[in-house]
């Protein structure tokens, strides 16, 4: 198989993808998404031969719109765009989320400073304010009191771009310091680790201490549903726990697995490259 890894960087996450296809023989063809030019009809050259694009694009919107036009040229590629557009937008992936009757925290949007300020006085204090769009735990904010609130919102109505116009708001989880992040194939768990700190924020790349974790049948069950509901793929899914069970937060499609892969005993990239061999070969037989 030649297996197209389109990138802007290659990160942990992609040597070890590229170690293990190669050692399995597999043609591999590094695809640098900020060198190409994307037309309407015809695919850039480097696609040529090209059996399955593995999407690991680092900036999201190079993601969303290099795998829209991936799939137009009828090549396969995972994520599809349909996958990437909801997961990288958090206001979608509520939405997608609550359409599929999976817990999760209860969201306002809000498209004005004030409109903003009322839902955050109807959660009450604390609550959380997100970007719609991002990851690794930036810009995100704890609301503690209404005097922060009208800083933050201030601040966000001034930074310029459309999508800081856009006010996400969320009742604030306690979680205990820590969450779960699974990832998985289509719903299929590939391995979960539980991820803890003293700060609120519990995202590994914030500097969460990470722990394998073992999955209950609430847990797998809402893991399958959540990656239904956002159309499948390779995801990685994040729960909290609470004292009414597990509620799902976010589900990511670009996701990264060095921290999960040193956290278990699974080998990750080998059982990520399992699951691309099954999709590349079920698209060659099509």
């Amino acid at each position: 198989m030649n297996f197209g890894i389109l990138y802007s960087r290659i990160r942990k996450d992609e040597k070890l993808l590229l170690s293990e296809l190669r050692d399995r023989d597999h043609e591999v063809t590094k695809i640098d998404v900020r060198k190409q030019q994307f037309g309407l009809s015809e695919p850039p050259a480097d696609f040529e031969g090209v059996d399955l694009v593995v999407d690991r694009c680092l900036a999201t919107s190079r993601s969303v719109y290099a795998t829209q036009f991936v799939d137009a040229y009828d090549i396969p590629v995972v994520n599809h765009p349909d996958t990437a557009g909801v997961c990288a937008d958090k206001a979608k992936n509520s939405l997608a989320l609550v359409e599929n009757a999976v817990p999760t925290p209860e969201t306002t949007v809000a498209f004005t400073k004030d409109a903003a300020m009322e839902a955050i006085e109807e959660f009450g204090y604390p609550c959380v304010l997100k970007p719609v769009v991002g990851s690794w735990g930036r810009l995100m904010a704890k609301i503690d009191s209404r005097t922060a609130a009208e800083a933050i919102l201030e601040h966000k109505e001034t930074l310029g771009h459309y999508e800081h116009k856009v006010f996400y708001v969320q009742e604030y989880v306690e979680k205990g310091g820590e969450d779960i992040r699974v990832l998985a194939t289509d719903g299929e768990p590939v391995a979960a680790m539980v991820r803890s700190s003293d700060h609120w924020i519990t995202n590994a790349a914030k500097g969460a201490e990470t722990d394998q974790f073992g999955l209950d049948d609430e847990a797998l069950d809402l893991v399958e549903r959540a990656s239904d509901a956002v159309g499948g793929g390779l995801l990685g899914v994040d729960l909290m726990g609470t004292g009414e069970g597990y509620t799902v937060h976010e589900v990511n499609h670009n996701v990264e697995f060095k921290a999960l892969n040193e956290a278990t005993d699974v080998d990750v990239p080998a059982r990520v490259v399992d699951w691309l061999e099954t999709k590349a070969q079920q698209e060659v037989s099509a």
